[in-house]
């Protein structure tokens, strides 16, 4: 049987809530239940980030059913005003994600400095084990809000992305990131430093004028490529970007062990790289498409990346990254049981 997938168009955005309930995403939640709303609260300076408006619409019907939602998401390996709980509050405070504006609490899962986590076993292929934010792997249910867009290591991110990726501790992403490491073309570094700052490992330094890496140290994070001014960076794809996406799959399917949830994915402000990434790096490079829900996030991907397609008349993410095959996440998240590619598009 083919799963569903529902689709409302971006200018219909206004009947958000009678779609989300139409898709059935909050079938699974129960009163008592604590529910974890997964979110993206977005780096400084950053605009692509699902907005609090919309958030604000899941949380009511979540609290209609008498649970308990809270907002949720887990901190960053590099350096940026995500990277511990206190500036992470702070960012999420700034961009509108309070129980004034959202009403419901919001919580940084993996506690101020990353290191409140659990294991959940998966015996999978590449993890025996996961190491999810402690707050997270705590709660009854999830609801998964996803920004569509882009992505410089798995080619697009999306519920996937969010639920493995997103709830992961510092030490797993480490671990998700680690088989991605960059290149560096010296001759365009200028010594500027500015990769030096976002690099939470400290493996880059400037030595006589140029840019020189621990590769030890380096967890692979991409903040190197993303804020470098000159390209000096890239990441040599073939080699790193078939992994990470497996691992992502497979933390999703510790996250989604023994567990209810439901994805809701934004195509909207459709840009190269993740939220993790600001100012010039997030531009938007096509018009906004819809929203996709259901409660197979296989099936949610599978359509979202379809209809970008669609809408872009080509294939969008390819023409990003020609060298990443996105679709690889899909494929594996298929074969390990989390959902399935086959999917019916029903229209709001």
């Amino acid at each position: 049987m083919k799963s569903k997938a529902y689709f409302l168009p971006w200018d219909r955005r206004g009947e958000l809530t009678p779609f989300l309930k139409k898709a059935g995403i909050f079938e699974h939640i129960k009163a008592k239940n604590f529910t974890a709303v997964k979110i993206h609260f977005g780096e400084e300076g950053n605009e692509g980030y699902i907005k609090p408006e919309y958030v604000k619409q899941v949380v009511k019907i979540a609290r209609e059913k008498t649970a308990f939602p809270f907002l949720v998401d887990c901190s960053t390996l590099y350096g940026g005003q995500r990277s511990d709980a206190y500036h992470h509050l702070l960012i999420a405070n700034k961009h509108g994600f309070n129980i004034d504006n959202c009403g419901c609490p919001v919580m940084i899962a993996d506690g101020l400095r990353g290191i409140s986590e659990s294991a959940v076993e998966v015996n999978l292929k590449n993890c025996k084990a996961v190491l999810l934010g402690k707050d997270i792997a705590l709660a009854d249910n999830y609801i998964f809000l996803n920004h569509f867009k882009g992505h410089e290591i798995s080619g697009f991110g999306g519920a996937l992305k969010n639920i493995g990726m997103g709830c992961g501790s510092k030490a797993g992403k480490y671990e998700m990131h680690n088989d991605s490491k960059p290149e560096i073309n010296i001759e365009k570094c200028i010594g500027c430093g500015i990769c030096a700052k976002w690099c939470n490992q400290k493996a880059l330094e400037v030595k006589d004028g140029k840019i020189a890496m621990d590769i030890g140290k380096c967890a692979g994070c991409g903040q190197c490529i993303v804020n470098c001014p000159n390209e000096v960076f890239e990441l040599a794809w073939s080699s790193g970007s078939e992994s990470v996406q497996e691992k992502i799959v497979e933390y999703a399917a510790g996250v989604l062990k023994g567990k209810k949830s439901s994805s809701v994915n934004f195509l909207n402000h459709i840009s190269k790289f993740c939220d993790c990434f600001a100012f010039n790096k997030n531009e938007p490079l096509m018009d906004d498409v819809g929203i996709v829900a259901g409660i197979d996030p296989v099936a949610v991907d599978a359509a979202s990346y379809d209809l970008v397609n669609k809408a872009y008349g080509k294939d969008f993410f390819k023409q990003l990254y020609p060298d990443i095959d996105p679709t690889i996440q899909l494929k594996y998240a298929e074969e390990i049981g989390l959902g399935s590619r086959d999917y019916e598009l029903i229209n709001y």
